[in-house]
């Protein structure tokens, strides 16, 4: 098994450990400082600054996209780094004034509490300064390590109070009721100072006012921008008369006419949705931007239009996962290490968003996962619920008719890891929609991981299954979906009692797949999660692949495009659910006419597939009346529902969008998995 990739953020944190461990060996040899000594260790500390400096601005350069895998906290990680290596910054710059020789450590002295228009006197009195300084150092040991202290801390102030300082600006009004709180009003811009473990900061805002406030009602302020305002001010102060009017006029207008309000309102605009409607109480305080939604959104690459194409070998010459069987001429079945049906029951006890939030959607995401990656696609079941009880969610309903994919709690998993902590990550989430601003999102509810091996490395029993939900997102541990939940719980057991019937859970059975559905399942790829109900569509086109792909080809190094619809659009059709409903539904009822002999023979379902695919599926694809799919958008869905149903029942062909050659060419080199 190939070693685990690590990320920039991490390598990056070994690095200042390592900082810290030459820091602290500095500080020793500091500490039994002689003369003999004393440029060496001026040396190390320079170098040691440099390389601190170095290190902070590699770290203000990354950004969340440089991981090779998701980082849970990840902005948190990064100002908790940058904070500490500002803490390194300004120890080495107090070591650096300690370092300098008794001359020059004076007179810098005498230069920081004099201030630039007393150079010209400190020159003149400096003899006298030198003997007096002289004559009282035996007596004042005391009071020149107390002043030495003082300096460092107010060189220390100074140097958080430029350029790398965090900045951060209040979510929420805050009224001080103690003390040295520090009352703040929403929108304010503010200086950390300091960072308390108990979660109160301790702050500066821009009159000059410190105080403590609670970590929970700021958030951290882009540094760039930070750095421009800070350097504005700067330059507005100690710029000179010959430096103005060398300054061009277009470039004066526009820093008179710069205000702190437009360095407000674009941070504003950046806080997360999530930490405002925390702010407003309108959500659980264990809810969460989703993170499963948010790498669907990013690409195909979690997708199951992604997953369901096969995957190329390490030399690209030929595939991992799709082969014939040269004795009947079908895909080659292949056996994963793990295959199960799983079925999702029910949720209970999920706290519902509060009042100004319209709830879209509410449903559950799942896929392989390992703790740290997700191994698979994607995949997500919608959930209905009753306004008597909002806090329970059932999938998989009664109603006339064919049950819709998007709803059916029926599903498979595919997986062929073999990491010994693989497992099954499920994530509950709503969409919603802010009724002030009309503003859409996704929130987790809650996730939870069930682990499929044991610690003996032996797979779980496949038995119904209460997981317990917990808030945060899955790289998170310890958080409560709604920490007010257990509020007050004392550690009795009737107490205790009463909490687990409050605690949110999902209740998921896992079984072995019937004879009929396993020989499916092996055609499909090594790893992929899905609806059962489709299970059959995904071999036959598994099928079709493996024909073309593997037989139809001049040789297995040729990559020219290949001439079918049928390869390069159905992966497509695996993202439109209510498409797949209709390619499932004209399905069946082709079946419906075929003989026993026929279903049996694979040629005649590769034939009626293809037929029925364009008959009733191609067609819609690439209507020119039929709306994009937007997720949990009701008037979308509506819109394509009645024009699927107009289809179906109608022979005369719609109008279609203009002609692409993509609709008719597969790509192997664009479409296979690497």
């Amino acid at each position: 098994m190939p070693p685990k990739r690590r990320g920039p953020l991490l390598n990056l944190q070994r690095e200042a450990d390592g900082l810290k461990t030459k820091l602290d060996s500095l500080v020793v040899d500091v500490n039994q400082l002689n003369e003999h000594n004393r440029a060496d260790l001026r040396q190390r500390c320079s170098e040691l600054l440099s390389a601190v400096e170095q290190t902070t601005q590699a770290l203000k350069k990354l950004t969340k996209a440089d991981e090779p895998a998701p980082v849970g906290n990840y902005e948190l990680r990064k100002r908790e780094e940058e904070t500490r290596l500002q803490d390194f910054h300004n120890q080495l710059r107090a070591l650096e004034l300690n370092l300098q020789s008794p001359e020059t450590s004076e007179a810098s002295e005498r230069l920081s509490t004099q201030g630039p228009s007393g150079d010209q006197e400190s020159e003149e009195d400096s003899e006298e300064e030198e003997e007096s300084e002289d004559e009282d150092n035996d007596d004042d040991d005391d009071d020149d390590d107390e002043d030495e202290q003082e300096q460092e801390e107010r060189n220390d102030v100074k140097d958080g109070e430029n350029a790398l300082m965090e900045s951060v600006v209040a979510i929420s009004a805050f009224k001080g009721e103690q003390d040295g709180d520090l009352t703040m009003e929403k929108g304010t811009v503010l200086h950390i100072l300091k960072k308390n473990k108990d979660g109160w900061w301790l702050a500066q805002d821009s009159e000059g006012n410190k105080g403590l406030v609670p970590k929970t009602y700021v958030k951290a302020q882009p540094l760039k921008e930070v750095e421009e305002e800070e350097d504005e001010e700067d330059d507005d102060e100690e710029e000179s008369e010959e430096e103005k009017e060398e300054v061009d006029e277009e470039t004066k207008s526009k820093a008179s006419s710069h205000s702190n309000w437009d360095t407000v309102r674009k941070a504003i605009t950046e806080i997360d949705a999530t930490d405002v409607l925390s702010a407003m109480g309108a959500i659980p305080a264990g809810f969460r931007p989703s993170t499963l939604s948010k790498l669907l959104d990013e690409g195909v690459t979690y997708r199951g239009s992604h997953y369901i194409q096969p995957e190329l070998s390490q030399s690209n010459l030929s595939f991992k996962d799709l082969f014939l069987d040269p004795d009947t001429g079908k895909v080659r079945a292949r056996t994963s290490r793990v295959c199960l049906s799983l079925s999702l029951w029910s949720c209970k006890m999920i706290p519902p968003p509060g009042v100004g939030l319209q709830v879209l959607s509410r449903h559950v995401r799942f896929c392989a996962f390992d703790g740290e990656r997700v191994l698979s696609n994607i995949y997500t079941v919608r959930a209905t619920y009753s306004p008597k009880n909002p806090k329970t969610w059932s999938f998989s309903p009664r109603m006339s008719g064919q049950l819709p994919s998007l709803l059916d709690g029926e599903c498979f998993l595919r997986c062929d890891s073999a990491s010994a902590n693989l497992g099954v990550l499920f994530e509950l989430g709503v969409t919603y929609i802010r009724n002030s601003t009309g503003e859409r999102g996704d929130l987790s509810c809650g996730w939870t991981f069930l682990k499929l091996y044991d610690a003996n490395g032996a797979l779980i029993p496949l038995r119904t299954y209460e997981l317990i939900l917990h808030g945060g997102t899955p790289y998170e541990t310890d958080v409560e979906v709604d920490p007010s939940l257990t509020k007050g719980v004392t550690g009795s057991v009737f107490q205790q009692m009463l909490m687990s019937r409050r605690v949110p859970k999902l209740i998921v059975k896992l079984r072995t797949p019937n004879n009929r559905t396993m020989a499916h399942l092996n055609l499909l790829p090594d790893t992929f999660v899905g609806s059962l109900c489709s299970v059959q569509l995904l071999a036959l086109y598994r099928q079709l692949l493996a024909d073309t792909l593997l037989l139809d080809r001049v040789t297995m190094q040729s990559a020219d495009l290949i001439c079918n619809s049928v390869l390069a659009t159905f992966p497509e059709v695996l993202n439109q659910s209510d498409l797949l409903d209709s390619f499932q539904s004209a399905w069946e009822n082709a079946e419906k006419l075929m003989k026993r002999s026929e279903k049996r023979d694979m040629s005649v379902l590769k034939r009626e597939f293809v037929r029925v695919y364009m008959e009733y599926v191609f067609p819609l694809l690439y209507s020119a009346d039929m709306p994009a799919p937007l997720w949990a958008d009701d008037d979308v869905d509506t819109q394509r529902a009645r024009i699927v149903f107009t289809s179906n029942h109608n022979s005369q062909s719609t109008a279609q969008q203009a002609f692409d050659i993509s609709q008719v060419t597969y790509d192997l080199l664009s479409s296979a998995r690497h």
